[in-house]
C-alpha cells in the first residue's frame, strides 16, 4: 500500500547519490570505449609500423603503387608491408591547414558582426544560416564541388600550358588541392562561427562600456576588449574544427582526387591545381583491400594516425575552455 510517509522518511541523499552513480557509470563506460576503440585500431595497425619503422611517415616511390603491391602480396604467402606515407600527410597538412586558415579569418569576422554589429533581425536570420550550413551532410558539400567548382576549375582556370607543364607526372583535370581547400572552408567555418559568437556572448557587458566611456569607438573596443577576453574560445573553436577537418572523408574523397600525390609548392600557382589524397580518404578509396592482410593493417595505421591526431586535437580543445570560467565567474 502507498504510504507517503515512508517515502519522505527516506534520506534525501540517496536519490542524489544513485544520480551521481548512475552518470559515473555512464563517463567510465565512456572512457572504456574510447580507450578499447584506440587500442584495438593501434593494435591493428602496430604491424605496419613495426615493419616500416619512422620511414612509414617519410616519402619514396608512388603511394598508390604500394597499396596496390600490399593488396597483391595478400593473395600469396609472402606479405610485403613496404609503405610510405608522406604523400598523403602532406596533403592532410596542405587541406586542412589551408581550411583552417580560411576558416580562422573569416569566422571570426563573422562572428564579430553578428554578435555586436548586426541589427536583431539580421542576428536571427545569420543564426538560423550559420545552423543550416553545419548540418549539411559532407556529400552533399560534394556533389556541388564535382558539379560545379571541378569543372569550372578544369575548364575555364587551368590553362592548357599548366596542363602541358606537369603532364608527364600528374594530370590536371579539376580534381585538385584547391577544390579540397575551399569546399572543407566552407564545412567547418559554421563550426568556427558558432563557438566564436558563444565566446563573444560571454564577455561582461561592462567591460565594454567602460572601454567606451574612455572615447574609444565600438570597433576597437570590442576588438581590442572583446576578441582578446574570448581568446581561449578563439583557441577552441579552432582546434575542434581542425579536428572535424582532419576526419573528413567523404567530400576530399570526391573532390581533391584519387591520386596519392603531394603537390608540389615550387610548381608555382600549378601546386593549387595538383590533385591530391589525404589521409582519411585513402581509407575509404582501399575498404575492400581488408581483406589482404598488410593492406589491412595499413589502412588501420592510417586510421590510428588520425584518431590520435583527433585524441590530441580535442584534448587542446578542452584544455583550451578551462579559462572561460574565471570570466563566466567575473
Amino acid at each position: 500500500m502507498y504510504d507517503p510517509l515512508l517515502l519522505e522518511d527516506r534520506p534525501h541523499w540517496w536519490s542524489d547519490r544513485r544520480a551521481e552513480l548512475g552518470l559515473g557509470a555512464v563517463v567510465a563506460a565512456t572512457l572504456i570505449g574510447v580507450v578499447a576503440m584506440l587500442a584495438f585500431v593501434v593494435v591493428q595497425g602496430w604491424p605496419s609500423f613495426a615493419h616500416n619503422g619512422l620511414s612509414w611517415f617519410g616519402s619514396g616511390g608512388s603511394v598508390d603503387q604500394q597499396i596496390k603491391t600490399m593488396f597483391l602480396s595478400g593473395e600469396t604467402s609472402h606479405y610485403v608491408y613496404t609503405f610510405h606515407a608522406w604523400a598523403l600527410i602532406w596533403s592532410t597538412i596542405l587541406i586542412v591547414g589551408g581550411a583552417v586558415l580560411l576558416s580562422f579569418v573569416s569566422s571570426l569576422f563573422v562572428a564579430v558582426f553578428v554578435v555586436e554589429f548586426a541589427p536583431e533581425w539580421m542576428k536571427q536570420t545569420l543564426h538560423t544560416v550559420v545552423r543550416l550550413l553545419a548540418s549539411v551532410p559532407s556529400v552533399i558539400y560534394g556533389l556541388v564541388g564535382v558539379l560545379v567548382l571541378v569543372p569550372f576549375i578544369g575548364n575555364h582556370v587551368i590553362s592548357q600550358q599548366q596542363k602541358a607543364s606537369v603532364a608527364h607526372i600528374v594530370s590536371l583535370s579539376g580534381y585538385s588541392l584547391i577544390v579540397g581547400v575551399l569546399i572543407l572552408t566552407v564545412m567547418i567555418a559554421p563550426l568556427m562561427i558558432s563557438i566564436f559568437a558563444d565566446g563573444l556572448r560571454t564577455v561582461p557587458r561592462h567591460w565594454l562600456e567602460a572601454s567606451q566611456a574612455l572615447g574609444i569607438n565600438r570597433w576597437r573596443t570590442f576588438w581590442k576588449v572583446g576578441v582578446r577576453a574570448a581568446r581561449p574560445a578563439i583557441v577552441a573553436g579552432t582546434v575542434l574544427a581542425t579536428a572535424r577537418a582532419l576526419g573528413e572523408a567523404v567530400m576530399l574523397a570526391m573532390v581533391s582526387g584519387s591520386v596519392g600525390f603531394a603537390p608540389n609548392p615550387f610548381d608555382g600557382l600549378t601546386f593549387l591545381y595538383e590533385p591530391s589524397r589525404p589521409l582519411a580518404p585513402t581509407i575509404i578509396q582501399n575498404i575492400e583491400g581488408l581483406s589482404s592482410p598488410p593492406l589491412k593493417h595499413t589502412l588501420f595505421a592510417i586510421a590510428s594516425v588520425l584518431l590520435v591526431s583527433a585524441m590530441l586535437l580535442s584534448l587542446a580543445g578542452w584544455a583550451a575552455k578551462q579559462p572561460l570560467k574565471r570570466y563566466a565567474a567575473a
